[in-house]
């Protein structure tokens, strides 16, 4: 599969375990993996993993926050912590045998930071064997979310982190450039994906040969050419298809226009693409947001009066909904 992970194509809802689990023994932990992404940097990435976190750990469910912005760590000043003494680098240069020797307390209950590795000089382009140590390590974290902080862009590694999880979140503010970023983000993961699936199942020579006669408005044109040639070949590509389906938040949202923007990019994906977006919500714009990160304290810690602060359970409840579906469908 080239660069990209072969732990799963389509990831399956855990089967419930028969022990009870910390501090929710009366719900079977879910373990799933939340990837904070986007197409460029600035856009709140950090705060909305922060208090997203935040939200689900005073839900009970046990969190770990991951810093996977390789070579670019802040997510520790996000919480208004100084740099742990163990992180990511200690994990990578193999001075602790697993991730979760370096999961630090972030003084509020349920929720630890896997801080990232500010001193280590090939972290933003680890070798593949690092690279598939760490995401093996972050799937089995005995926690109920793990959430991913992704770098800005659409480099391969930051497509990888995002295409394991089981939520890959995009997150986009109301601006032209940030929207054109944020699709060229979510186009360049669907098609890694394509080509990780052709890569494992042996269809890059159908799919080159198929690509190569024709000019596709849609993957779903694409799906039903190669099923033409390869109805079992297409029928799988079609699998992959309805697993790749990412789940978008509007930041820094001034005014309602701002807040549809997430409806207009869901429909303007699904009217290219033939493909499906969830769309979560929108977090209010709120000068409180960057007076608190000034002030290294988290915004719900800080100010959880605020609307900015109160739109996170809007998100909480929208991702729990679509794990609880999930289960029901499993």
């Amino acid at each position: 599969m080239g660069d990209v992970p072969t732990l799963k194509l389509v990831r399956t809802v855990p089967e419930p375990e028969t022990r009870q689990a910390g501090p929710r023994p009366d719900v079977a932990r879910a373990r799933r993996i939340v990837a904070v992404g986007g197409g460029k940097g600035g856009i709140g990435k950090s705060l909305i993993s922060a208090n997203l976190g935040i939200e689900l750990a005073r839900r009970r469910r046990r969190v770990v926050l991951v810093d996977a912005d390789l070579g670019g760590a802040n997510l520790h000043t996000t919480l208004g912590l100084d740099v742990p003494k163990r992180t990511l680098s200690d994990f990578i240069e193999r001075r602790v045998p697993r991730i979760d020797d370096v999961v630090t307390p972030t003084g509020i209950e349920n929720l630890g930071l896997v801080s990232g590795a500010l001193d280590h000089l090939d972290a933003a382009n680890p070798p593949y064997a690092q690279k598939m140590r760490l995401l093996r390590h972050v799937q089995q974290l005995d926690v109920d979310y793990a959430i991913l902080d992704l770098g800005a862009g659409t480099h391969t590694n930051v497509l990888d982190f995002f295409l394991v999880a089981d939520h890959g979140v995009l997150v986009l503010v109301p601006e032209p450039t940030a929207v054109e970023n944020a699709y060229r983000f979510v186009k360049a993961a669907f098609w890694r994906r394509m080509r990780n699936v052709a890569q494992v199942y042996g269809y890059e020579p159908l799919l080159r040969t198929v690509m190569a006669g024709g000019n596709f408005r849609s993957p779903v044109e694409l799906v039903t050419t190669v099923s033409q040639r390869d109805p079992e070949a297409g029928a799988n590509l079609a699998r992959q298809l309805a697993a790749f389906r990412p789940r978008l938040v509007v930041n820094e949202a001034r005014t309602p226009q701002d807040a549809d923007v997430g409806k207009a990019v869901v429909a303007a994906w699904r009217k290219y693409f033939g493909l499906e977006m969830d769309y979560l919500g929108f977090i209010p714009y709120d000068d409180e947001m960057w007076r608190t990160l000034r002030a290294r304290r988290p915004l719900l810690v800080e100010r959880p009066d605020v609307r900015a602060a109160k739109a996170f359970a809007g998100i909480a409840d929208a991702l729990l909904a679509l794990d609880i579906a999930a289960r029901h469908e499993a």
